[in-house]
């Protein structure tokens, strides 16, 4: 049975709010661990699924008298796969270009959902999403634009590894999404998805010289929070959410990060966010809104 409007608007806000923790926490664990660098970031994004996945070995309980076909079971763990492959390219993309270009790239992903679904699924988007699309996206460039970071020692592969991480994530939604409309509850899926993303992510860091031990207390108490956070709460609400309404119309308000980002910014360390950011962020919104109705129609 399908979930009112108000429950999935209530599940997708507390999505929204639970993903707007992720870059404050990665800030505090980073400046936990005394260092910055891309392995450390794979660590991070290891660790956080590590600790995801042992929270939600309860879930697996799922399993007895599940009814599971053997293409449920493909979907959910190249939905793993795909998450990993998003978090490994993303992470790494910001050290060859800018973190404004890569943020604005990678948050192309709601072109690349509507783009297979429409290949795929066959559900073609309505003119009025495609606008809504269009405007988020110009939203969030204009956002991405107030960041007046260095171009990066090597743009070309950064950009193509950033946009190699939004087509992860956009795999990722869309594939667990058929996990879930296979028989797999939300609950198992996750444990799934995020299981296999971690097994994945646990290769990467020892490839850049870094491990998973050693740092302080601290480090693995915000790394911890990351994983109640932004993955339980904020992933596994869109996974859920996604099963019941459009793949692009979760991808579209998950564009709202940046926003969250930058109030929760401002409470906890004092960052008002420029006009432009302000600016960007009523031109997304209008975006949204706009794709919304449009999916509605």
């Amino acid at each position: 049975m399908r979930p009112g409007n108000l429950t999935l608007a209530l599940v997708l806000g507390a999505g929204v709010l639970a993903i707007s923790f992720g870059s404050v926490l990665v800030r505090l664990a980073t400046g936990a661990a005394g260092s910055e660098s891309p392995g450390l970031s794979l660590a991070i994004s290891a660790l956080r699924l590590t600790a995801a996945s042992l929270l939600l070995l309860p879930a697996w309980r799922a399993l007895r008298g599940a009814r599971l076909g053997r293409g449920a079971w493909v979907y959910a763990v190249l939905a793993g796969v795909f998450l990993a492959l998003h978090f490994a390219t993303w992470i790494t993309s910001i050290s060859f270009t800018s973190i404004a270009v890569s943020t604005t790239l990678v948050n192309t992903n709601p072109i690349w959902v509507a783009l297979i679904a429409w290949l795929w699924l066959r559900q073609r988007p309505s003119g009025l999403t495609l606008a809504g699309i269009a405007v988020a996206f110009a939203g969030g460039v204009v956002i991405a634009l107030a960041d007046s970071s260095n171009p990066g020692p090597n743009p070309t592969l950064g950009n193509l590894l950033a946009l190699l991480g939004a087509l992860a994530a956009s795999c990722y939604f869309l594939l667990g999404r058929e996990a879930q409309q296979r028989g797999f509850g939300i609950g198992l899926y996750a444990a799934v998805a995020y299981s296999t993303a971690a097994v994945v992510l646990l290769l990467l860091p020892p490839l850049f010289q870094t491990g998973l031990t050693g740092y302080p207390p601290m480090f693995y108490l915000w790394v911890l929070l990351m994983a109640l956070i932004p993955q339980l709460v904020g992933h596994t609400s869109f996974n859920w959410a996604v099963r019941w309404i459009s793949p692009v119309i979760v991808t579209l308000v998950i564009l709202l990060e940046p926003i969250g980002a930058s109030l929760l910014a401002f409470a906890l360390f004092g960052e008002l966010p420029g006009p432009q950011v302000l600016a960007g962020a009523v031109v997304m919104l209008a975006g949204v809104v706009l794709a919304v109705l449009g999916n509605r129609s």
